[in-house]
């Protein structure tokens, strides 16, 4: 009895530490993160919930085409055969149960005007290939769409590589390059909308968008989710924008032909992060990155994605930081490693500290003795309380983001499946909010110290903030499959096949029949 009245002395006397001026600072201080992040969720809602009401004012007025264009006026034919060419790079790295779908989404696209699809693969043993090669010949004849073999990098990453190499054999009247990752679902207008705004805007350089992440129930995969809605807010305000996604990216074909800010040079030379490395040359020089409203992307991940491969991509994300191109990224990029590593654990501290509070409070109202004097003081339970109305209103706050978002992706994709909030589970929702902060410092420390990284079964080893070693793992075909980390793809040996097609292709079919010859021109 004796030992466990020492225990209680010692929780006691824990719980009052934590009530000192620095630690009720702490406390408050990730009160205030929270506050902070149910503010921008908030933001980002109020602006897709504004593209939402003029969707439904637009089909109130009878125009059910509204998910493609607010004016049906725009769908006439003298408007759509003056719409520029585009180009739709598309670097692929293996195969996975939701790849076809989306590279099926990206090439159904009801945009107007010349279009021409890029799937770029590193070789012919890749799974995608195969895949690719299937669901190109379904459609033949109604879309332009090619597989392009890029071989492999030695100056870059893969993807980069397949990028540029995509870059060089689009049309030469290509107006604008628009890059989709393998994982992207777009919707049949969202070509048409990015796009738009680039026509509006002729001073847009970059149009990005961001992915929804559908969480297949497995811890990891609400980590990431998790790890995506912060950012989410920096996407989701209907324009100007300092963020940028690799996986939705539009810009100006001319300024790959002209090499303008060294873009190409910036990326082929040692370059490890597309969206980085552009992002940082946009802000060097000054120039405008967009993400419009409608530029919400769903993304399913793996059903089987374990918290393995959420490690390893995290760790991905934190290896970005390490690498720039130019003085100023590298201080930006310390910054913000600086700036997230505080927020994380400055965020996490606060519910070891309420852990604290109630344990003892819990001993203190329940023990079976009494002391005469006591360090207990009720104020750790004031604190408590505090930080969890603040953690409610955060929670809300990022469900309501969620199902605005889920609604818009389901008015934008009409004929898609619909999406549900109902498969979201809030309990692991906020135990992946405490996991990921927590182990954000800690991968972003190591990233620093290691300066290497495997990456879909090719390590990276990084010097002066570029690529200066690659190593590409042999494998022998009995050891099995590899997966990467959200799509829980096959990297080597086994190939896809494409499934049933649906009413939108048929759509697709019909519409590039009106539009275009059956031949396409080089």
């Amino acid at each position: 009895m004796l030992s466990l009245q020492s225990l209680d002395l010692f929780l006691f006397s824990l719980s009052s530490i934590l009530c000192t001026p620095f630690a009720i600072f702490l406390q408050i201080q990730g009160c205030i993160i929270c506050l902070v992040l149910a503010l921008g969720w908030a933001l980002a809602a109020h602006v897709r919930n504004r593209e939402i009401k003029q969707m439904t004012d637009s089909m109130k007025n009878g125009n059910s085409l509204s998910f493609l264009y607010h004016d049906i006026n725009e769908l006439e034919h003298s408007n759509q055969v003056n719409l520029p060419r585009v180009t739709v790079v598309m670097p692929l790295k293996g195969f996975g149960e939701h790849n076809l779908h989306n590279w099926r989404s990206q090439i159904t696209s009801l945009y107007g005007g010349p279009i021409e699809f890029l799937f770029v693969v590193e070789s012919t043993e890749d799974p995608a290939y195969h895949a690719v090669s299937r669901l190109i010949s379904e459609f033949e004849g109604y879309v332009d769409a090619k597989i392009i073999v890029a071989g492999l990098s030695t100056t870059c990453s893969q993807k980069i590589h397949n990028q540029l190499v995509g870059v060089e054999k689009m049309h030469k009247d290509s107006k604008y390059v628009l890059f989709l990752d393998d994982d992207v679902r777009v919707h049949p207008g969202s070509i048409g909308a990015l796009t738009r705004e680039m026509e509006k805007k002729p001073e847009i350089f970059i149009q990005t968008g961001y992915p929804l992440d559908l969480p297949s129930g497995s811890l990891g995969s609400y980590c990431i989710y998790e790890y995506h809605m912060p950012c989410s807010m920096g996407f989701a305000t209907g324009g100007k924008t300092f963020f940028l996604w690799g996986g939705c990216m539009m810009m100006h074909a001319d300024d790959f032909r002209q090499d303008r800010y060294g873009l190409v040079s910036g990326l082929k030379n040692g370059g490890y992060s597309d969206d980085m490395t552009l992002a940082a040359i946009a802000g060097a020089h000054k120039r405008l990155i967009s993400s419009p409203p409608v530029a919400v992307f769903p993304h399913p991940l793996a059903s089987d994605l374990n918290f393995g491969r959420y490690w390893n991509y995290l760790r991905k994300q934190t290896f970005v930081l390490e690498s720039y191109i130019t003085n100023v990224n590298w201080l930006m990029n310390r910054a913000l490693f600086a700036f997230h590593s505080w927020a994380s654990w400055g965020f996490v501290t606060p519910y070891f500290m309420a852990l604290i509070h109630l344990a003892a409070a819990l001993r203190f109202y329940n023990k079976p003795y009494s002391f005469e004097e006591t360090p207990y003081t009720s104020g750790g339970l004031i604190l408590v309380t505090i930080l969890a109305v603040c953690t409610l209103i955060e929670l809300l706050s990022m469900w309501n983001l969620t199902r605005i978002e889920v609604q818009l992706c389901n008015m934008l994709s009409p004929e898609a499946p619909q999406l549900s909030l109902a498969s979201y589970n809030w309990c692991l929702v906020f135990i992946a909010m405490l996991v990921d902060n927590f182990l954000y410092p800690i991968s972003a420390v190591r990233s620093h110290f290691s300066q290497s990284i495997d990456w879909s079964g090719i390590r990276y080893t990084l010097a002066d903030g570029k690529i200066s070693k690659i190593e590409r793992t042999q494998r022998s075909k009995d050891m099995g499959p590899v997966f990467t980390d959200l799509g829980g793809k096959h990297l080597y040996g086994k190939k896809g096949l494409p499934t049933r097609g649906s009413f939108l292709s048929s759509l697709l079919k019909s519409f590039s029949q009106w539009h275009q010859p059956k031949k396409f021109d080089n």
